[in-house]
């Protein structure tokens, strides 16, 4: 019977001799002779023969002994010659035990790894199945394949590689033979470092496996590895391997990573993982994306080409916008003349396929923002699939009767495109400066003279929607026309607003306060479904906002008004108008600001109101809005939720940040507003099953090292 280490060629513990091989050794290197280096190798190789043939002989016979003694220590000696400087100091490593206690007693653990002897060989892995926690210990092998007796995980023995795509490798690890003594390697074979954690990742991506995903999110994160890395191999994975390019699943992964700062590090692996994995099912089954080469070298400038791919997607030429659009990224166009081609392009028609084309433009370019550039030509591409044949609402039957929106507006494009066309940007941001980042900067606030003192340039018309709301602010009064019930009023309003000189940025943001209000005031009693039309108006509207900050082109202010009259067709979902959470301490009683209370109400169905108004009098009390946004966070990252609702968070988070930063009066109110949209949406889209959340717990806890076999 002959027991060898399964990996000869692995450096074995310095001393896996006798002494008297290692003074022999000495003594044969000092006369540099091969005639004395045999002799200290046959001296040696006797003394740990007898040693170990000592050791053996009390439970096997003599015969058997003798062959155990000769082949083990032939092999020790012969792996000590080859190498003579190891890698570890025997104190390093494991002691496992005897070679007749591992033959008497089978597997044996010690420290976490587990020793097996198979067909002549030792064999050491990790014991803890890689899949889910599982002592392999309990498994079997047969025929060099590792089987684990808790899902079948199979791995190969010696190399610890799973045959199982859906279970990770289990580490294994070197053995090493002295005096009959089994001794392992504490560190595995082959580490599993920030590398193989990225490229697991992407395997997971291919390969629709969630717990993957999870896996290696979990270790990356707790690496410290900075969450855009992490989503980046989403966004290039999506981008290059789904044909339909962009959608939903990219949506989620970069509007999480638009608000992961706002999360603790389990709400950040929560988001990673459900951006990840919805950018997976997205992709599978589907055939993957062939970029388009640019056009070959041309003397058109920028301006033509722009031409080009406006009429390329008018005519949904697809493929003529692709290679036009890479025609210009390898030109020299600023990442601004690229931004307001693409959403010009998309703005030319009325809130394209109920709003997410423009949603998805914006997405994608706040995702750039986060990831290496060269990337850029992928992740703008993958945009061009989605309008071969979005919804132009100009088209619908509901957007020209009974009310025909489409004629005004079109009447309100002409105008503006005379007017704006001669006005500077600079004179567009209402003096403020002509750098993108400076108005995004001051945002919702703008100039004093862009919003306040607009109600002087308001269209007369608007005067009976007002005169018993003299008090209030032009800024409420604006968000008063919008919600009101005259599209000619509000097209008029908005027009006499942009051609004055108001900043499209501080009007975008109002019009983003009014598209929350209806969320606010949307009544259960509507259809379930018809959450989802005051989400689109909301998160479009967002969109708009967050688009026209990096815009220097005036014919992008027009999707402002396509939003705005949105919000005109969903005034039927406020009839009846839900109530605000009444401030009376008497309607609050029982209510606390441990938000642990908010997550235990929203795990029953359907606790809008109730949730709405727990979070108003977590505000009204003065509690900090961090730990609120973070459970909020929490609340929609345990569901399994669609896209929808993810957008939603995200947009009231930002929009909020935007009136953080607001010194006007409205601005209480219009974060309270977007605090409670949010709050309003998100409740009624709960409890669910919570799959995939479970999936990212698991991952979780199987890296903290927690038996979940043992419960």
């Amino acid at each position: 019977m002959s027991i060898r280490p399964a990996d000869s060629t692995s450096n074995p513990p310095p001393g896996s001799t006798s002494e008297a091989t290692s003074e022999a050794t000495s003594e044969a290197t000092s006369e540099a002779t091969s005639e004395a280096t045999s002799e200290a190798t046959s001296e040696a190789t006797s003394e740990v023969s007898s040693e170990v043939s000592s050791e053996v002989s009390s439970e096997v016979s003599s015969e058997v002994s003798s062959e155990v003694s000769s082949e083990v220590s032939s092999e020790v000696s012969s792996e000590v010659s080859s190498n003579p400087t190891p890698n570890l100091d025997i104190r390093e490593w494991i002691r496992i035990g005897t070679l007749e206690e591992i033959d008497k007693n089978g597997p044996m653990v010690v420290k976490g790894i587990v020793v097996f002897q198979h067909e002549g060989s030792l064999y050491a892995v990790e014991n803890r199945c890689p899949h889910m926690g599982f002592p392999l210990h309990l498994g079997s092998v047969c025929d060099g394949v590792l089987t684990c007796h808790w899902h079948h995980a199979r791995f190969d023995v010696c190399s610890g590689g799973t045959l199982d795509p859906w279970a990770d490798d289990v580490p294994a690890h070197a053995i090493a033979v002295q005096n009959g003594i089994v001794y392992a390697n504490p560190r595995p074979k082959q580490p599993k470092n920030l590398d193989w954690h990225l490229h697991r990742l992407r395997e997971g991506l291919e390969q629709n496996l969630s717990l993957i995903i999870a896996k290696s999110v979990v270790a990356l994160v707790n690496a410290g590895v900075a969450p855009a890395r992490i989503a980046e191999v989403g966004i290039d994975f999506g981008t290059s391997e789904r044909s339909a390019g962009w959608g939903p699943g990219l949506t989620i992964l970069a509007a999480n990573l638009n608000v992961i700062a706002k999360l603790d590090t389990y709400g950040q692996i929560l988001a990673l993982v459900q951006g990840l994995v919805h950018v997976a099912r997205d992709s599978a089954g589907r055939p993957k994306r062939h970029m388009l080469q640019p056009l070959p070298a041309t003397e058109f400038g920028t301006p033509r080409l722009q031409e080009w791919y406006r009429r390329s997607v008018e005519v949904r030429d697809i493929d003529g916008a692709e290679r036009v659009l890479l025609t210009v990224l390898g030109g020299d166009a600023s990442d601004a003349d690229v931004a307001d081609m693409m959403i010009v392009a998309v703005t030319d028609h009325f809130y394209l396929d109920g709003g997410h084309t423009l949603d998805f433009h914006n997405k994608a370019f706040e995702a750039l923002a986060a990831i290496r550039p060269e990337l850029r030509p992928q992740v703008l591409s993958s945009l061009i699939p989605g309008l071969g044949n979005p919804t132009r609402s100009e088209e619908l039957q509901n957007w020209q009767t009974p009310v025909d929106l489409v004629s005004p507006l079109f009447a309100a494009f002409r105008e503006l495109e005379n007017q704006l066309g001669r006005i500077s940007p600079a004179t567009l941001a209402s003096g403020t400066s002509d750098s993108p980042t400076d108005r995004n900067a001051s945002s919702i606030d703008g100039s004093a003279s862009s919003i306040e003192g607009s109600a002087s340039i308001m269209p007369s018309q608007t005067s009976p929607l007002l005169t018993d709301r003299q008090t209030r602010t032009d800024a409420e009064k604006i968000v008063d026309v919008l919600l009101g019930d005259d599209p000619g009023v509000i097209v008029e309003t908005l027009t006499a607003l942009l051609t004055s000189g108001v900043d499209p940025v501080h009007l975008s943001g109002l019009v983003a306060l009014a598209a929350a209000k209806r969320i606010v005031h949307f009544h259960t009693q509507n259809d379930f479904g018809d959450w989802i039309a005051v989400l689109h108006t909301f998160t479009n509207a967002h969109a708009v906002h967050e688009r026209l900050k990096q815009s220097q082109n005036p014919l992008a202010t027009r999707a402002i008004y396509h939003v705005a009259m949105r919000i005109y067709r969903d005034r039927f979902l406020n009839i009846p108008s839900a109530a605000l959470p009444k401030s009376d301490a008497a309607d609050r009683a029982g209510y606390s600001t441990d938000l642990r209370q908010l997550l235990a109400l929203t795990d029953k169905q359907q606790q809008v109101a109730e949730a709405a108004t727990w979070v108003a009098h977590y505000i009204d009390t003065g509690q900090p809005m961090g730990p609120l946004w973070n459970t909020l966070g929490h609340l929609l990252l345990r569901e399994d939720a669609e896209f929808h609702s993810f957008q939603m968070l995200e947009a009231a988070i930002k929009e909020h940040e935007d009136w953080e930063k607001s010194t006007r009066s409205i601005a209480k109110d219009a974060m309270r507003t977007l605090v409670l949209a949010a709050t309003r949406y998100l409740a009624a889209h709960a409890p669910t099953a919570r799959e995939l959340p479970q999936v990212a717990r698991i991952a979780w806890r199987l890296a903290r090292g927690e038996k979940l076999f043992a419960e």
